[in-house]
């Protein structure tokens, strides 16, 4: 697939024992030049991820300031072999392989020109789920000298850690306020500040050029399981000085917060005595190639569906 959303079922693996996740879309962002790197990403319900293209990045040094080596230079005189297969990405379902096959991802380069540092201006990552033999896995082979001309990261979302303010029990009739943790609410990936010296370099060719990768909960929809009926939480990352969506200094009933949720009963009635709140998690997923390069840019979004289960006191007082 090349510049196109594509649609297909997507399944999460359970990261906590109550999460569950229903049908939704895998999204493609159109291919992209990174300084010396031509880059495919994607998002799904698990996760995100890129690949790319071009070899290791290239930083012009005072002994070398010249340009960066060609792809045919690069190459020594060995041919340029323009396909290469993954694993399925985690997340995507697939039916079961024809007998003696198994699924890959086929990465194919396209439309490149090898007297070019970065495959030149046409080049792009054609990439499909393919069903393999053998003989069929070796028409992509994966030889020593391409190494540097791939690269790849990917990451998962963490689990959601739901807070409830301005007690994890709440009590009926007082408002109950919900946020996820810093900690779950965002996943930074390919950051300049990495240790990793292959990570730190990404798709780096200047300052410039850096190929940085977000994931961000952007949504939060609450089924409280009270009979009630959802609604949606307009979301991002809190803040360091309320690291729990909530300000202390004001009593529940002039929050700013308005994600809340006021229970009329209590959850004695239920099973085990707790009310079973669903969560659907609307991650939406960026990327940002420089400081000049206009900001975050939306590649798509996913939803990650968590259960929760929420105990209710019949105390119309805030108590400990």
């Amino acid at each position: 697939m090349h510049n196109r959303v594509a649609r297909t079922l997507l399944t999460l693996s359970a990261v906590l024992a109550l999460l569950t996740v229903g049908p939704t879309s895998s999204a493609f962002a159109d291919t992209i030049q990174t300084g010396n790197r031509v880059c495919s990403m994607y998002v799904n319900s698990v996760g995100f991820g890129a690949y790319c293209s071009s070899g290791v990045a290239y930083i012009p040094s005072g002994t070398n300031p010249g340009p960066p080596p060609t792809w045919r230079e690069k190459l020594g005189g060995k041919p340029f072999i323009p396909c290469r297969d993954f694993e399925i990405p985690q997340g995507i379902r697939l039916p079961k392989a024809p007998e003696g096959k198994s699924w890959a991802l086929r990465i194919t380069i396209t439309d490149y020109e090898l007297d070019s540092y970065n495959g030149g201006p046409r080049a792009h990552l054609e990439r499909a789920y393919v069903a393999v033999d053998d003989a069929e896995r070796a028409q992509c082979p994966f030889p020593d000298y391409m190494k540097k001309f791939w690269w790849r990261f990917d990451d998962t979302y963490p689990a959601p850690a739901l807070q409830i303010m301005p007690t994890y029990t709440p009590r009926v009739n007082v408002p109950a306020y919900f946020t996820l943790t810093r900690e779950s609410s965002e996943v930074l990936k390919s950051d300049t500040r990495t240790l990793d010296p292959e990570e730190m370099l990404s798709g780096m060719y200047d300052a410039t050029h850096n190929l940085t990768m977000r994931g961000m909960v952007v949504n939060l929809n609450i089924d409280p399981g009270d009979n009630t009926g959802t609604f949606d939480c307009k979301v991002g990352i809190t803040p360091v000085d309320q690291p729990d969506g909530y300000d202390h200094s004001k009593d529940p009933y002039n929050q700013l917060n308005t994600c809340k949720h006021i229970y009329q009963k209590s959850s004695a009635d239920q099973p085990d005595g707790m009310y079973t709140v669903k969560l659907t998690i609307t991650w939406e997923v960026s990327y940002w190639i420089g400081k000049d390069a206009g900001g975050w840019k939306s590649i798509g979004k996913a939803n990650v569906t968590a259960v929760q289960r929420l105990p209710v006191q019949e105390v119309q007082a805030i108590g400990g």
